[in-house]
C-alpha cells in the first residue's frame, strides 16, 4: 500500500502540477504516489499552464500529461498527506472537512521550510515573467524536505 501525497492550489494548472511533479521525482514510485487538484473548478481537464510546462521541461520533467481537476471531501478519505500551497488555499480545504483527522492532513507546504510561518506560495499566473522558475525553485526546495521526512518516515 503506497503513502499517498496531494499538492492542492487554486486551479491545478501552475503551482500544483509542479509540486506533484517534482515532489514524485524524489520519492520511490513503490512506496509513494503523489497528485494534484485545484480548489476551483475552472480548469478541470486541462493540461497546466504552459509557463508551467515550459518551467518543469527546464528541470526535465514532464507534466504535460496532467490533467486539472478539482479537490472534494472524498480526497480526505484517499490521501494521507495534503499540501497546500496559500492560506486561501488551506481555508477552502479545511472548510471542506469533516473532522479533525481530516484537518490534520492538511498542511501548508512551505510551513516545512518555514514552520509555522504560513508563508505562501506565491501565484505565478498573473506575475512576472520568471515567477514560475521562482515557483519551481520554492518547490523543490521545500519538496527535499518532505521527500527526506516521508521516506524516514514510511521507510
Amino acid at each position: 500500500m503506497s503513502v499517498k501525497i496531494l499538492m492542492v492550489c487554486l486551479g491545478n494548472i501552475c503551482r500544483s502540477p509542479l509540486a506533484e511533479a517534482i515532489l514524485a521525482s524524489k520519492l520511490p514510485v513503490t512506496k509513494f504516489t503523489v497528485d494534484s487538484a485545484g480548489t476551483g473548478d475552472w480548469h478541470i481537464g486541462h493540461a497546466p499552464d504552459a509557463r508551467s510546462i515550459a518551467a518543469a521541461k527546464n528541470h526535465n520533467l514532464d507534466i504535460s500529461r496532467q490533467r486539472g481537476r478539482q479537490f472534494n471531501a472524498a480526497d480526505f478519505e484517499i490521501y494521507d498527506y495534503i499540501y497546500v500551497m496559500d492560506q486561501s488555499n488551506y481555508t477552502n480545504v479545511i472548510n471542506l472537512s469533516e473532522n479533525p483527522t481530516h484537518k490534520n492532513k492538511v498542511q501548508i507546504i512551505l510551513n516545512e521550510l518555514y514552520p509555522n510561518e504560513n508563508v505562501d506560495v506565491p501565484d505565478p499566473y498573473f506575475g512576472m515573467t520568471n515567477g514560475f522558475e521562482i515557483v519551481y525553485a520554492m518547490l523543490d526546495e521545500v519538496c527535499d524536505i518532505i521527500a527526506d521526512k516521508l521516506i524516514t518516515k514510511h521507510a
